[in-house]
Parts: structure tokens; sequence; C-alpha cells
């Protein structure tokens, strides 16, 4: 099936009951923390305001009204937390009109999890939440696809927190991430499941981004089967249509003595002696593949913050965990990503926010 049949079709199913939503809220009272219970079907709650619409996986257009009689700040997150749009304030009797475009999935974290519901949920939440109107329609909107492991992927639980779990927040309506990345994956097991790079496959049109980081599990790979693994990665996306791009694992926060991070542990050189961001460098530039080199821009990163102020970008405190981020580490690594989207061209600057 056509990309622009398949959206047609989810049109023509959504009809009914997209115009019935779309009228009601358009039409309703402002729905703003401390206005008491919502009137609107589809919207309940006041801290967060919870929205749920019962739609098929797709992409679909979301336009918000922020504020209201009260002032306000407001964060927008949807499905596994993903953060559409970043605190936004308003003032008392002030209004801001936000689109973004965001993509629902079954399952709606993780692929090989259970979990979530079905359809799409939007949460306004943040210190004083203010939502006055809401509209959501199906999109054919191009896509930023995510493939890679737990420092990638929709972490479900609080603080752990994937890089690409915070990139939709610096995005404008036209563009969604669709992130299917997943914990625990190396490069072989992500092109082999079922249910990760075979489903994602066909779900890519032409002109879409999808970015591949790999590392984390391949501790026992050797250089020829990760090479292989990313090949077959490489040439499904292009098969496509698509625009694969190849990123570097995130550093692990293993410091030396001398407070550099320049070891094997850190800088992700495998058991078998591999060095896997080396690899994927060399095999970008042979396959004429951009790169974003996200291992050297997380190791600046951290060594310019040091031994203790980079405990924050990590879940250190919480957990002793040296590899995994919090929301914090999250964001500022999924910036270092955008800067890079937007300095090499790959995603339109007026898409950007």
């Amino acid at each position: 099936m056509t990309r622009a049949r398949a959206v047609l079709l989810r049109a023509t199913v959504l009809t009914i009951a997209c115009s019935t939503l779309v009228t009601a809220l358009s039409v309703a009272p402002a729905l703003a923390a401390g206005h008491g219970a919502s009137a609107v079907e589809n919207c309940t709650g006041t801290a967060p305001v919870v929205c749920h619409f019962d739609v098929p996986p797709g992409t679909y257009d979301v336009t918000a009204v922020l504020g209201g009689a009260q002032a306000g700040s407001t964060v927008v997150t949807a499905e596994a937390r993903r953060v559409m749009l970043a605190a936004t304030a308003t003032g008392a009797g002030e209004q801001v009109r936000e689109s973004f475009t965001v993509n629902v999935r079954d399952p709606e974290g993780q692929p090989t999890r259970p979990g979530g519901s079905p359809g799409l949920d939007l949460y306004f939440g943040g210190q004083v939440p203010r939502l006055s109107d809401l509209t959501v329609t199906p999109s054919d909107h191009a896509q930023l696809f995510l493939a890679g492991d737990s420092t990638v992927c929709d972490q479900e639980t609080a603080p752990y927190t994937g890089w690409g779990q915070m990139l939709p927040q610096f995005f404008t309506q036209g563009l969604s991430v669709a992130n299917h990345a997943d914990s625990g994956e190396s490069a072989g097991s992500f092109l082999a499941n079922s249910r990760l790079f075979p489903a994602m496959r066909p779900l890519i049109g032409d002109g879409d981004v999808v970015l591949i980081q790999f590392g984390h599990n391949d501790k026992q790979t050797t250089a020829q089967s990760f090479r292989t693994s990313l090949n077959g990665l490489i040439d499904g996306v292009r098969a496509r249509g698509g625009t694969p791009v190849l990123v570097t694992p995130i550093v692990r926060r293993w410091f030396n003595t001398d407070g550099t991070l320049n070891n094997g542990t850190a800088l992700h050189v495998n058991a078998l002696g591999v060095n896997l961001p080396a690899e994927m460098r060399r095999l970008a530039a042979e396959r004429g593949v951009a790169l974003i080199d996200l291992t050297q821009l997380t190791r600046q990163r951290v060594e310019e913050l040091g031994p203790q102020a980079s405990r924050a970008l990590y879940l250190t405190n919480e957990a002793g965990d040296n590899t995994h981020t919090s929301e914090r580490g999250a964001t500022e690594f999924s910036h270092l990503v955008l800067r890079q989207l937007a300095a090499q061209n790959l995603i339109p600057a007026e898409l950007i926010r």
C-alpha cells in the first residue's frame, strides 16, 4: 500500500471521529488548571490536563492554544513521556498558539515492551498548565526515525530518559519523531528482531531521515559483524528512499584520574578490542553516509563539566548509573544531535523551532 493511500484510508476512518472531536474542542470554553472539571469529552484533569483520542497508529498534526485568564506555564508531552513542547509561559489574559506533529505507535513506548494505551495521549503539564483550545488532524508529513538502544528510546519510567525522547520539542509542525529504539539492542539484534527494523522499515518514506545509534550493547561483537549489521540497516533505509545517518553512541561517564574520558569503557572499545565509534566513522566515510559523532560531542560536554557536575547528566546520583541519562542529560544530548541535523542540512531549517 502506498503511503498516500494509507493516509487516505486513515483520513476516511477518522472523518466522523475527528470532526466531532475537533468541533467539540474548538467551541469548548477555556480549559485551564484551576477552572474546574473539563466539559471536553477527550480532556480530563487540571494538572496535568490529559487528552485522549481513539485514533489508529499514524502521524497527527496538533495545534494547541495555551493560556487563559490567569498566568501559566505549560509543558506538553505525548504518549510515553515524549516532550513535544518545552515550558511555555503565558501571562494573565494571554494566549499563544503552538503546533507540532506527533507519531502514534502501538505499543507507544519501546517496541518490544507492552504498555501504554492505544490511540493518542497528550498531557498538558508544567508548573501551571493552561489549555484553551486543541485540534488534532491526521497528516502525512515527513518523519525522523530513530533506531537505537536504551540511551535513545522512549523510557516509560522516570528518571530514565532517552535522548530521542527529548528530541520532538525542537521541531515545528511538519516533522514527527518516530522513535523505534529499544532497550538492550545491538545493531544485529535490532536488524533481526521482527518487532524492530523489519517493522520500522516499511514505514520509511521518500526523504525520511533515519538516525542509527548502536554500540552500547555490542560488547562482544566483532568489527566485521558490527559493520555487516550496520550495512544491513543502511541498505534497508536506502531501499525505502530514506536517508540513513550513523550516530556514534553517547559516552559513558567513566573518568580517568586526570579528569578525562580517554579510556575504552567511556569511549566504547568493546571486550574484543573493537573501537565501535571508529568503525562507524570509517563505515560512514566508505558508504557516503552522514555521520553525527555523538561520542565525541558528548565526551566534550562531560569533560567540560567534570566528574562532579556531570553527575546530573546521568543517573549517577539516583542509581549509580553512568550510562543512562537523566531528563537534563537527555535534553542536552538531544540538542547536540539537533545542532548536527541543522549544520549538515539533514532537516530543513523551517522545521526547527
